[in-house]
């Protein structure tokens, strides 16, 4: 009936392209060669089993008992009791919510019956009973059985990709573009596809289909639809494992990223210490005559990136990621109604010819130094005291 050795060369391709294993297959065949032989054979109600010899060819059916009493089945007496019950409108809940099933002859069998045939069966248990062979299915049963396989092909499938993409959560991942269609991006990575939703791409990036694409995989969903794998180039995370790939300090350990402001396809800040002291945590992320932060711009698109180190006095740090401004004095406020994602209001002072290098174009500097450090910072000119807030808008020249 079946030639073996297609199938065993259909099994060694589904395991080594689609990650299916054989054992998984198997057991897909045996159920659609189940559903075929109840379909064209079998009762109602019936539970079948097949088992399949890949060695020799050989199926071999049986039907499924499970043993049970009148505490897990009603008999056909007990139904009609019920019935009665119900139409007089008497203890209609009891009838219907005790959690027994309907007694299946085909399905079932008492424990009384079951212990003439297996002494120490117990309910809840499962007898087998051989069926005849057959082999000669008509074609409703052979395309009832292919389906079962195409399904539990894809069910294999989905929780082979659920199992491979969970496990590079929170890291890049490469893949090549498909389409663009309603402001998302599709990413072909193989087995399966990933979506970039318009908020996590860089503005003004744009992809042919087929081109080489790096992400980061944000998250992974199973879905009534498949698995959802959500991609992103605008994540804060996805500058971290840029340069973790290009500096070794940061990927061992000896540096660590402690925060990252981005305001993606346009500038980011980046603060790093070193767990040890005897290496520059900034200089590390720069590399030798800037290849290293150069590398992670080019893949960026050109985004400008800042790299500053970290301090855990907050004047200190204020200072620093305000940088490429020269600060003369931060000054700590009491904040009557501070914010929740605050942790207090600076006041920092600088020279006039460095406000507007403090600020920003578009108040971008001061901004991204707020949502980095965490402090409400507001800048201010050592001339003529003008206060400027993180985040206003103010046409100021670039910094």
């Amino acid at each position: 009936m079946f030639d073996l050795k297609v199938i065993n060369s259909v099994l060694d391709q589904m395991e080594d392209e689609r990650g299916i294993s054989r054992e998984k297959m198997l057991d897909a065949i045996e159920q659609a060669l189940a559903t075929a032989y109840k379909k064209e054979f079998g009762k109602r109600g019936q539970i079948i089993r097949a088992q399949f010899d890949i060695a020799s060819g050989s199926t071999t059916f049986n039907q499924i008992k499970i043993v049970a009493d009148e505490t897990t089945v009603r008999t056909e007496d007990q139904v009609d009791h019920e019935r009665e019950a119900e139409n007089r409108e008497v203890e209609q809940e009891a009838a219907t919510d005790d959690g027994r099933v309907r007694f299946d002859p085909e399905k079932h069998i008492l424990v009384e019956h079951a212990r003439l045939i297996k002494k120490d069966v117990a309910v809840g248990d499962e007898l087998v009973f051989p069926l005849e062979p057959k082999d000669d299915f008509g074609r409703i049963a052979a395309q009832t059985a292919k389906q079962v396989i195409i399904q539990k092909i894809r069910e294999a499938e989905k929780e082979s990709a659920l199992k491979e993409f969970g496990q590079k959560e929170g890291d890049i991942i490469i893949g090549h573009v498909q389409r663009f269609e309603r402001g998302n991006l599709y990413i072909d990575l193989g087995r399966v596809t990933g979506v970039m939703p318009y908020d996590e791409q860089i503005p003004g990036e744009r992809f042919k289909p087929g081109e080489r694409i790096r992400a980061l995989l944000v998250s992974v969903d199973e879905t009534p639809r498949g698995i959802f794998l959500k991609l992103s180039r605008a994540h804060p995370k996805f500058l971290q494992k840029l340069f973790e790939i290009e500096a070794p300090e940061l990927q061992n350990g000896a540096v660590v990223v402690k925060g990252i402001a981005r305001e993606a396809g346009s500038r980011s800040k980046i603060a790093v210490a070193s767990i040890d002291q005897h290496i520059d945590p900034v200089g590390s992320m720069v590399g030798q005559r800037g290849v290293r932060v150069s590398t992670v711009m080019s893949e960026l698109g050109g985004e400008k990136i800042d790299i500053v180190e970290w301090f855990d006095e907050p004047k200190a740090l204020i200072e620093e990621v305000l940088s490429p401004a020269q600060v003369l004095s931060v000054e700590i406020v009491k904040d009557a109604n501070p914010a929740e994602n605050q942790h207090g209001h600076a006041v920092v002072t600088v020279a006039a010819d460095q406000q507007s290098l403090a600020i920003g174009r578009g108040g971008q500097n001061v901004r991204l130094a707020a949502k980095l450090t965490g402090w409400k910072i507001d800048i201010v000119s050592a001339q003529n005291d003008q206060t400027d807030e993180a985040g206003e808008e103010k046409k100021e020249e670039p910094a």
